[in-house]
């Protein structure tokens, strides 16, 4: 872990590249951070979706959440908006997880499985 004085130390604005990224010091328009990061959620997925009902943190309120789409985030939003149109029902999509309002597993393994994922229920 590096110290604080390095942690705060960074450039944060230059009159020659404008605004820089905290993480790779390079201007905003060179940085590659957000793609890196992107082929490293794809790379660590195993092709097995998962599916599961949460209600934790939620007060009480039941989600399903899908997890372990090898897609890019852009059509990982595509997907989950015709999920929830699927199921009629809002919801989100965090950190490569799709979150759907309510219990609709059996609606989303059906809807998965027919566009040629593997798909397991996990959880109990």
């Amino acid at each position: 872990m590096a110290s604080l004085r390095d942690q705060l130390g960074g450039l944060v604005y230059s009159t020659e590249h404008g605004k820089t990224c905290p993480t790779c010091r390079e201007a905003l328009d060179a940085c590659n951070c957000d793609n890196a990061s992107e082929l490293e959620r794809l790379a660590a997925l195993d092709g097995v979706v998962r599916i599961r009902r949460e209600t934790s943190g939620r007060k009480g309120k039941g989600v399903t959440t899908v997890s372990g789409i090898p897609l890019p985030s852009d059509d990982l939003k595509r997907l989950a908006k015709t999920l929830k149109q699927r199921c009629g029902t809002g919801g989100a999509v965090k950190e490569g997880i799709i979150e759907i309002q309510g219990d609709h597993r059996d609606t989303l393994h059906q809807a998965l499985s027919a566009l040629g994922y593997q798909v397991k229920f996990a959880g109990g």
